[in-house]
């Protein structure tokens, strides 16, 4: 299994972006698929997750400003980031579980103040 993550990058405090993580290598869909985060000198954080069914959870910080999808058929997630400020500045993980826990590389998303 391989995810592949894109977007991030540089933005100004309170602008947007958006991430994607195209998921491979199986052939049922996954369970859950979501983003956590790590800044540095701190721990990986849970950003958002969203089942095979839809159902979603946000971290507190996140909520109201992030928004995550997901597309079964092609084994997608997103996450629509708006309002950015410089405390979402890290390194972000694509997840996915089906069985295990698989990571994606991880994609640098700076906020500038």
């Amino acid at each position: 299994v391989q995810l592949q993550a894109s977007g991030g990058g540089l933005v100004q405090a309170g602008g947007s972006l958006s991430l994607s993580c195209a998921a491979s290598g199986s052939r049922l869909s996954f369970n859950t698929m979501g983003w956590y985060r790590q800044a540095p000198g701190k721990q990986r954080d849970l950003v958002a997750i969203i089942t095979r069914s839809g159902m979603t959870n946000y971290a507190d910080s996140a909520k109201g400003r992030f928004t995550i999808s997901r597309d079964n058929a092609k084994n997608t997630v997103n996450l629509q980031m708006n309002s950015l400020e410089p405390e979402d500045t890290a390194v972000y993980y694509c997840y996915a579980n089906i069985i295990f826990d698989y990571w994606g590389q991880g994609t640098q998303v700076t906020v500038s103040s």
